[in-house]
């Protein structure tokens, strides 16, 4: 596989107006082969977790659940498409959709932190 997200962390620099990840959300990321996961908190979320699978070209189909600071449990599904910058870090493409509440969709772009 081209990406390797193991051990890697991001934030967000750019979501639209009905996500809940923002400047102060951070994301764990962890990778064994096929399978990526990780943990996110900050900023609007309280505590919230991810499961994907990386295809060959490092894409990752997610799914994510978190808890709000509203004390809302909000579930969604995302589609990353990564892209490697030219000091080696990762930035992925976000296409999502929540799967609760009024189901809206957006896109978002995360980045490695140095």
């Amino acid at each position: 596989m081209s990406f390797n997200y193991h051990n890697r962390t991001f934030r967000s620099v750019n979501n639209t107006g009905n996500g809940e990840v923002d400047a102060e959300t951070t994301f764990h990321y962890r990778q064994a082969g096929g399978l990526v996961w990780a943990t996110y908190e900050g900023g609007r979320v309280v505590y919230g977790n991810l499961l994907a699978k990386v295809d060959e070209a490092g894409r990752l189909d997610m799914r994510y659940q978190h808890l709000n600071v509203h004390g809302e449990l909000m579930t969604g599904q995302c589609l990353s498409v990564p892209e490697r910058l030219p000091d080696g870090r990762i930035r992925l493409h976000e296409t999502w959709q929540w799967t609760s509440g009024d189901r809206s969709s957006g896109q978002s772009i995360i980045e490695e932190v140095k």
